[in-house]
C-alpha cells in the first residue's frame, strides 16, 4: 500500500521540512524507539537517493539542515546518533562535491559527531555493525572527510579521526573494514596540503608501547604498514615531516618538537618493524647517536639497533656496514650497561642471524674476560642459550669461551657456564638431538666438567656432583639405560676425568660412612665425649660457612626422631637399592618440610646431603646391568662402535668402572652371575682386565667361600696361577685377594710361597720380578709364618746373589732414562728385590733381628754409589737411576713406619732427600710425587716435607711448581687436621706445618753445596731454599706463627748439632743457616717481632738439649752479606708468585752452580760445555710461558707451551769465553742453563769434545758419595782458577728429557770458546717446543 505523502512542517526559521513518504515529523515530543522508527525511514530514502536527483535534492534539503540541529547531534540514544550520523553520510554523498552546510562551525561539528560514532566499529557482533560499516565505507567512499580542509581548524578533526580509527582497529575486522580505514585516512594526508605535527603524532603515538591502544598487534602493524607505505609513497610532504621530526629531536635534540620526542627510540623501532625503507634517512642519524659522549644516551641507541639489527628478518646489518661496525664497537663501551647490553643482544643475533656469527665472536671473546662479573655471566647465557637452540648457531671458540669461564674467579660466572655446558651435553650427547656431528663438536664437555672437581673450592666440586647425577648420568633414567650411560662415558673419558670421577665417588662413600658413624654416636648414651665426638663428625660431614648451622640443626632433627633416624640408615644401608633411596630421600624431605615457608634453605641443604650419600645410581641391579653390557663387549654384540669406543677399550673400561665401584659398593657384587662374568674376564689375555677382575674379587668376595662354594673351587687356582705366573701387578692383587677372602689363607699363601722361594734363580732375572712380588706381598701379610723363611731368602739370595751381583753389562747410551719396556730384566729384578725388603720389613714392623739396620745400609750404599752398588761400572746411567729412586723411596716407605722412622739416621734421611735433586728428571719427578702422596695421607713424619725445600734448586720451572702445589697442599691438610682433631694438639711436634723449620734449617746445613758458610753465592742457594718453604708458611700468620718460627731459628742456635756436636764447622753452617733464615723472616714479616705464643720444642734427634751457660749473640753473616741476599741482582718474580696461583704462574730459576767440576748435562763431563756453562749470565733466559704440569695428581695434566728465545737478544747477553777466562772462574750461585733439547746426548759425543778440548775436566762427585782423590789434570785446573774440589750431590742437570718431549730448560746452548760462530746462532737455538 502506498504511504501518504509526508505533510510539510515549518522550521524555526520559517522554512518547510518535508519528510520522505510515510514518515511523520521528528521532534523531541515522540519517544525514543519512535525516533529510531521514523529515522530509520528517513536513512532509507537517503540511501536510495542519488547525485542527479535534483527534485529530491532541493526537496529534502530542510530535512538535510534539521538532522544537523542540537536535538540530533546531541542525542543521548546511540541508535538515534548511529541513524543521523548515515544520513549525514548520505546528505554529504548526495549533495557532493557543495555540502548543504555552509557554516564551519556547523560542519566542525556535524564531523566531530560522525567520528564519534565510528567507535562503534569496534564490537563487531553487535547487531549495529552494519550500519556503522556502512557509515565508514560511505565515508571513505565519497571521501567526505576532503571537505574539512576548507574549515581552519580541520586538524581537530582529523586528529579525532585518526585517533578513533587506531583505536577500534581490532582482529575480528575483516580486510573491507580495514580498507575503508585505511581509505579513509590515506585520502587525508594524500590530498591534504601537508601533515602537520600534531597530526603526525596522533599517528605515531600508537606505536609507543607505553601508549598502544590497538588491541592486536598484527593488525595494526598491518594497517601502519599500509598506511604509511601509502603515505610514503603519495606525500613528500609527510615524509619530509617525519625526516624533520627525527632530525631535531635526534641530532638537535629538541624535545619540545613533539610530545613524542621522549618516545624516538620506540618510534624507530616501530616504523622499522613496518618497514625499514621508512627510515633510510634516519641510520645516519644513529650511528651519530651511537658516539654520544652520554652514556646513558649510549645505552638507548645501542638498545633500539640490538633490536633492529637483532629481529628476525632484518638485513640491516647487511645493508648498512657501517652503522653495524659502529654498534659493534660498543661492546668496548666504557660505560658498564652499554657492554652488558650488547652481550644481551649477542643471543638473538646468533640465533637470528647466523652469519654474523664471526663478527660477534671476536667481540664476545673480549667480554668474555670482561672485569664486571656480570658481563662475563652475560656471555655465558648468551652463547648457551644459542647452542641449545640450535649447537649450528655457535663455533668452537664460542664454545671454548664458556670453557674458559669455567674457572672464572667468580661462584656466579663459574656455576654459570658448567651448568650451560651440562645442558648441551645432556642435549647433543646423551638425548643427540642433532646427530653424531653435534656429538662430536661437543664430546669434551664431559671430560671439562669432571676436571673442575681438581678445583679446591667445595662450591665446584658439589656442583660437579650434581651436574654428573642429573646431566651426565642422569639418575631418573631407568636401570639398563642408565648404566649403559654410564658404561660409554667411563670408557671415553680421558684418564684425568676417570681420576676426578673415581675422587668424587670415593668422597661420596666417604660421607656415607661419615653419616653411618653419626648414626652410631646417636645410639650411645649421652656423654660429653660422645658430644665432643659428634660435634668433630658434624664438622666434617658440614661444608664450611652457613652449612654447619643446617647440619647442627639436621642433627638435633636426628636426635629427637627416631623414624627419620631410621630413615637415615636405610639410605646409607649397603642394600639400599636405587628406588629405595628416592622413596627415603622424599620421605625424609616430606617430613622436613614447612608447608609456610616456600623457600627453605634448610630443607634444600639436606636434600642436597641426602643426594650425595644416597645410592642414585649403583646398587645390585645396576651393577648386574654393568656387567650384561660388558659380557655383550666381549662377546662382540654390543653398539661398542656407534657409542665410539673399540670393545677392547669398553672392556678394560669397564672393568676399570666395576674396580672402582667395588670400592663403595661391594655389597652390590654379590652374586653368582655377576662373579661368573669376572672369571671370565680372568681368563682374557689382556693383562690389565685379568687385573682389574682380581682387585674386584679381592673388594667383594668376602663372602664368596661360604655363599658361593662352586665359584671358591673355580677361582684358586686362577689366584695361584696369578700369582706365581701372571703380571707383577696381578701376582700382587692375587695374594691380597687369598688373603681377604679365604679363611684357609695360610694354606693357600703357603702353597704359593715355598714354590716360588725354592725356584728362584738369578741367571734368570726374567723369570724372577713375578716371584718377587708375591714373595714380598706374601711375606708383608702373613708375617708370623713367613718372616722367618724369608730372612733366608733375603741373605742368600736377595742381597749376596741378586743385589750384590752384576751379571750383565747395561747398554752405554749416555741416557739418564729408559722407558721401562728398554729396562733390562736383571734391573727391574732388582728393584723388585729392594721392595720386597721393605714389604718383609714392614710386616714384621719390629727391628729385633737388626734386619732393618742392615737394610737401611745398604739402601744408604745403593744412594752413595749413585745405583752401581757393585761399583764395577758395568750397569748403565738409566739402569743407575732406576735403582737410585727406588732406593730413596725405600727409605721413604719405611720411614711410615714408626719402629723404623726411630733407627733411620740423620745422614740417611739427608742421602733419601737428596733425591729430590737427583740429576735425572724422571727421578726427581717421582720421588716428589711418592713423597707427596705419602705426606698428603699424614703418613711420613713431618721432617720429610722438608725435602721439599730443596726442589729451590731445581732447574725445571714445571718441578719447582710441582713442589710449591704439594706443599700447599700439605699445609693446609695439616692446619685443616689440628682444625677438625681435637685431640691432634696433642702431637703438634708432628704436625704443625711450621715446626718443619728446625729440620729444614739442619738439613740445608747439611746440603753437600753448602760447603763454605760464609760463601755468598753459596748463601744465596741456601737463601733460596728456605724461602720455597717460609713463602709458602708465611701466607697467613695463624696463633702468630711469624715470631713463632723466628723463636724456633733462634733457639736453634742455643743448641749444638747432634749429628756432629762437636765439630765446629758444622755447627758454624748450622748457625749460619739459622742466620739465613732469621734475616728472611724478619725481612719478610713486620709481625715477627711479636712474642711467641709458646716456647718451641727442636727434635732432639738433631739437635742437642741448650746448655744453661751457653750463649750465642754472634750474627754469622755480615751486614753487607745480608743486604745482597736481600737485595742483590734483580731477580725474576717469586718460584710462583703468590700463593694462590694457579700451576701456570711464572717461576724464579733457581741459583745452581755450575763450576767446571760440575756440567749442565744429562750425561757423563762435558768439556766443552762445562767452561762455559759457569760464564752465562744469571738473566739469560728464554721466554717461556707454561701453562700447566703433568705431574700432580691433585691436578689435570696441562700442556706446556714454549716460546723459542730469539738468538740476537741471547746473544748480546753472552759473556765472551776470553773475559770470562779473567774474572769469572770463581763466579758460583748462578742459575742453571739448558744446554740440550729433547735429542739425546751419546757418550761419544763426550768423548769427541773431550779429544777437541784436551785433558778432561774433574769427574763429577755424586750427591751423597765421599770425594774421590781427584785426577792430575783436575788438580792443575783447580790450582789455576783457585777453585777447590766440589763435593755435592747429584746434580740435577737442567738439560734432560722432559716427559713429553717437553725440555726442562730454557736457554740456548752456551757459546763455545773456540768454534762459536755467528751462522752457528740458530743451530745451537734449542727447539722447546719438539
Amino acid at each position: 500500500m502506498d504511504f501518504p505523502a509526508a505533510q510539510p512542517k515549518p522550521t524555526a526559521d520559517g522554512k518547510i521540512i518535508y519528510y520522505p513518504p510515510g514518515v511523520k515529523e521528528i521532534t523531541d515530543k515522540i519517544t525514543n524507539d519512535e525516533v529510531v522508527k521514523r529515522l530509520k525511514m528517513v536513512v532509507k530514502t537517503f540511501m536510495d537517493m542519488d547525485q542527479d536527483s535534483e527534485d529530491e535534492k532541493q526537496q529534502y534539503l530542510p530535512l538535510a539542515l534539521h538532522l544537523a540541529s542540537e536535538f540530533f547531534l546531541r542525542n543521548p540514544n546511540k541508535d538515534v546518533r548511529l541513524l543521523v550520523a548515515c544520513c549525514l553520510a548520505d546528505i554529504f554523498r548526495i549533495y557532493a562535491p557543495e555540502a548543504p552546510y555552509t557554516s564551519h562551525d556547523k560542519l566542525k561539528d556535524i564531523f566531530l559527531f560522525i567520528t564519534r560514532q565510528l567507535k562503534g566499529l569496534e564490537d563487531t557482533k553487535s547487531p549495529q555493525f552494519n550500519r556503522y560499516f556502512y557509515l565508514l565505507e560511505n565515508l571513505a567512499w565519497v571521501k567526505s572527510y576532503n571537505i574539512c580542509f576548507e574549515l581552519e581548524d580541520c586538524n581537530e578533526i582529523f586528529i579525532q579521526l585518526f585517533r578513533t580509527l587506531f583505536s577500534v582497529i581490532n582482529n575480528s575486522h575483516n580486510q573491507k573494514v580495514q580498507m575503508h580505514m585505511l581509505d579513509l585516512m590515506s585520502s587525508i594526508i594524500m590530498e591534504g596540503d601537508g601533515v602537520t605535527q600534531e597530526l603526525l603524532d596522533s599517528i605515531l603515538i600508537n606505536l609507543i608501547p607505553a601508549h598502544k591502544v590497538c588491541k592486536v598487534k598484527c593488525d595494526r602493524n598491518t594497517l601502519f604498514k599500509q598506511l604509511f607505505l601509502l603515505s610514503f609513497a603519495c606525500c613528500f610532504a609527510f615524509h619530509m615531516l617525519e625526516t624533520i621530526f627525527f632530525n631535531q629531536v635526534l641530532v638537535l635534540g629538541k624535545s619540545s618538537v613533539s610530545d613524542l620526542s621522549e618516545h624516538v627510540f620506540d618510534l624507530i623501532q616501530e616504523l622499522f618493524a613496518i618497514d625499514p625503507h621508512l627510515l633510510l634517512s634516519v641510520m645516519p642519524q644513529l650511528e651519530f647517536k651511537l658516539k654520544s659522549n652520554d652514556g646513558e644516551e649510549r645505552l638507548a641507541v645501542v638498545r633500539l639497533l640490538a633490536k633492529l639489527f637483532g629481529s628476525k628478518d632484518s638485513d640491516l646489518a647487511t645493508q648498512n656496514r657501517p652503522l653495524w661496525q659502529c654498534f659493534l664497537g660498543r661492546f668496548n663501551d666504557i660505560h658498564v650497561p652499554v657492554r652488558l647490553e650488547s652481550v644481551k643482544f649477542a643471543s638473538h643475533c646468533l640465533m637470528n642471524h647466523p652469519d654474523l656469527a664471526k663478527d660477534l665472536t671476536e667481540y664476545l671473546k673480549v667480554r668474555s674476560h670482561d672485569p664486571e662479573e656480570a658481563i662475563r655471566h652475560d656471555v655465558i647465557v648468551t652463547i648457551i642459550t644459542a647452542g641449545k637452540r640450535d649447537l649450528s648457531l655457535v663455533n668452537d671458540q664460542l664454545l671454548g669461551f664458556v670453557r674458559e669461564r669455567t674457572l672464572d674467579k667468580r661462584w656466579r660466572v663459574r656455576k654459570e657456564a658448567m651448568m650451560g655446558l651440562a645442558q648441551l651435553y645432556k642435549k647433543y650427547c646423551l638425548h643427540a638431538e642433532a646427530g653424531k656431528d653435534a656429538a662430536e663438536k661437543v664430546s669434551w664437555i664431559k671430560d671439562k666438567l669432571l676436571h673442575i672437581y681438581y678445583q679446591n673450592s667445595i662450591d665446584d666440586k658439589l656442583l660437579v656432583e650434581k651436574i654428573f647425577a642429573q646431566y651426565l648420568v642422569p639418575h631418573n633414567l631407568e636401570t639398563e639405560e642408565r648404566m649403559k650411560c654410564l658404561y660409554y662415558l667411563y670408557a671415553s673419558l680421558d684418564p684425568n676425568a676417570v681420576k676426578a670421577l673415581n675422587e668424587m665417588w670415593k668422597c661420596q662413600n666417604m660421607l656415607r660412612s661419615h653419616v653411618r658413624e653419626l648414626l652410631d654416636l646417636h645410639k650411645q648414651p649421652t656423654s660429653e665425649a660422645n658430644s665432643a665426638a659428634m660435634f668433630g663428625k658434624l664438622m666434617t660431614i658440614a661444608n664450611p660457612g652457613k652449612a654447619q648451622d643446617f647440619v647442627k640443626k639436621f642433627n638435633q632433627v636426628l636426635g629427637d626422631d627416631e623414624k627419620l633416624r631410621s630413615q637415615l640408615e636405610l639410605l646409607i644401608s649397603p642394600t639400599c637399592s636405587c628406588k629405595q633411596a628416592d622413596i627415603c630421600v622424599r620421605e625424609i624431605a616430606r617430613k622436613l618440610a614447612n608447608p609456610k615457608q616456600p623457600t627453605n634453605p634448610f630443607l634444600e641443604m639436606v636434600k642436597f646431603l641426602l643426594e650425595r650419600i644416597a645410592p642414585v645410581h649403583i646398587d645390585s641391579e645396576a651393577i648386574s646391568a654393568l656387567v650384561k653390557l660388558m659380557n655383550k663387549s666381549i662377546e662382540g654384540t654390543a653398539d661398542d662402535e656407534e657409542e665410539g669406543v673399540s670393545p677392547d677399550t669398553a672392556i678394560r673400561a669397564g672393568l676399570e668402572l666395576l674396580k672402582v665401584l667395588s670400592f663403595t659398593h661391594p655389597t652390590s657384587f654379590h652374586s653368582a652371575e655377576t662373579y661368573e662374568s669376572l672369571l671370565q674376564c680372568l681368563r682374557m689375555e689382556d693383562d690389565k682386565v685379568a687385573e682389574a677382575a682380581i682387585q674386584i674379587f679381592r673388594n667383594t668376595g668376602h663372602k664368596i667361600e661360604t655363599d658361593l662354594p662352586q665359584i671358591r673351587s673355580t677361582l684358586i687356582p686362577i689366584l695361584h696361577q696369578k700369582a706365581k705366573r701372571g703380571t707383577p701387578h696381578q701376582a700382587k692383587q692375587a695374594v691380597h685377594c687369598i688373603h681377604a677372602i679365604f679363611s684357609n689363607k695360610e694354606v693357600q699363601l703357603a702353597q704359593i710361597f715355598e714354590p716360588l722361594s725354592r725356584s728362584l734363580n738369578a741367571d734368570v732375572p726374567e723369570q724372577l720380578i713375578t716371584p718377587l712380588v708375591s714373595l714380598g706381598h706374601i711375606s708383608m701379610l702373613a708375617p708370623d709364618q713367613f718372616a722367618s723363611p724369608m730372612k733366608s731368602v733375603v741373605a742368600n739370595f736377595i742381597v749376596k746373589d741378586l743385589l750384590m751381583n752384576d751379571r750383565s753389562t747395561g747398554e752405554k747410551n749416555g741416557k739418564l732414562w729408559s722407558p721401562d719396556e728398554e729396562v733390562s730384566p736383571e734391573v727391574l729384578a732388582k728393584v723388585q728385590a729392594i721392595k720386597l725388603l721393605v714389604r718383609w720389613l714392614l710386616g714384621m714392623k719390629n727391628n729385633q733381628s737388626k734386619s732393618a739396620n742392615s737394610t737401611l745400609r745398604l739402601l744408604s750404599a745403593m744412594l752413595v754409589s749413585e745405583g752401581d752398588l757393585t761399583e764395577q761400572k758395568r750397569i748403565s746411567k738409566s739402569d743407575m737411576s732406576r735403582l737410585r729412586l727406588a732406593a730413596g723411596s725405600a727409605i721413604m716407605k719405611l720411614a711410615q713406619e714408626p719402629c723404623y722412622h726411630e733407627i733411620i739416621t740423620p745422614e740417611q734421611f739427608q742421602l733419601c732427600a737428596l733425591v729430590i735433586n737427583d740429576e735425572c728428571y724422571q727421578v726427581r719427578q717421582i720421588f716428589a710425587q711418592k713423597l707427596h702422596k705419602a705426606l698428603v695421607k699424614l703418613l711420613l713424619p713431618l721432617e720429610y716435607m722438608a725435602i721439599f725445600a730443596l726442589c729451590a734448586k731445581d732447574p725445571v720451572k714445571e718441578r719447582r711448581a710441582h713442589a710449591r702445589q704439594c706443599l700447599l697442599k700439605n699445609i693446609s691438610i695439616r692446619r685443616e687436621y689440628i682444625k677438625q682433631n681435637p685431640m691432634a694438639n696433642e702431637k703438634l711436634l708432628s704436625l704443625l706445618p711450621e715446626y718443619v723449620v728446625p729440620y729444614m734449617i739442619h738439613l740445608l746445613a747439611h746440603d753437600p753445596d753448602f760447603t763454605k758458610p760464609q760463601d755468598v753465592d753459596q748463601l744465596r742457594d741456601v737463601k733460596e731454599c728456605l724461602w720455597f718453604m717460609l713463602e709458602v708458611l708465611m701466607t697467613k700468620n695463624e696463633n702468630n706463627s711469624h715470631a713463632f718460627m723466628k723463636k724456633m731459628a733462634e733457639n736453634i742456635k742455643l743448641t749444638r748439632d747432634a749429628q756432629s756436636p762437636d765439630e765446629p764447622k758444622a755447627n758454624e753452617k748450622l748457625y749460619t743457616v739459622c742466620d739465613v733464615a732469621l734475616c728472611v723472616i724478619n725481612s719478610k714479616s713486620a709481625l715477627c717481632n711479636a712474642d711467641s705464643p709458646k716456647d718451641p720444642v727442636l727434635p732432639t734427634k738433631f739437635f742437642t738439649q741448650p746448655e744453661k751457660d751457653f750463649c750465642n749473640d754472634r750474627n754469622y753473616i755480615s751486614e753487607e752479606t745480608r743486604v745482597l741476599l736481600l737485595t742483590g741482582k734483580p731477580k725474576p718474580t717469586g718460584v710462583l708468585g703468590t700463593v694462590n696461583k694457579p700451576l701456570s704462574a711464572t717461576g724464579r730459576r733457581p741459583y745452581i752452580r755450575t763450576t767446571g767440576s760440575e756440567t749442565g748435562s744429562n750425561i757423563s763431563v762435558n768439556s766443552e760445555l762445562s767452561s762455559s756453562a759457569g760464564n752465562r749470565s744469571r738473566e739469560q733466559s728464554s721466554d717461556i710461558s707454561e701453562t700447566g704440569v703433568s705431574e700432580n695428581e691433585e691436578n689435570p695434566v696441562r700442556i706446556i707451551s714454549v716460546t723459542p728465545a730469539k738468538t740476537e737478544p741471547v746473544k748480546n747477553k753472552e759473556i765472551n769465553s776470553d773475559q770470562a777466562t779473567q774474572g769469572n772462574s770463581t763466579e758460583r750461585g748462578k742459575k742453571r742453563t739448558a744446554t740440550a733439547s729433547g735429542t739425546e746426548n751419546i757418550q761419544k759425543t763426550e768423548e769427541k769434545n773431550a779429544e777437541e778440548t784436551g785433558p778432561s775436566l774433574a769427574a763429577k762427585t755424586r750427591r751423597g758419595r765421599p770425594p774421590k782423590p781427584e785426577p792430575q789434570g783436575t788438580t792443575a785446573k783447580n790450582e789455576e782458577t783457585n777453585k777447590p774440589p766440589v763435593r755435592g750431590r747429584k746434580r740435577a742437570a737442567a738439560s734432560q728429557e722432559n716427559p713429553g718431549g717437553l725440555e726442562a730448560g730454557n736457554a740456548k746452548a752456551p757459546k763455545q770458546q773456540d768454534t762459536a760462530k755467528k751462522p752457528a746462532a740458530a743451530q745451537r737455538q734449542i727447539d722447546l717446543q719438539r
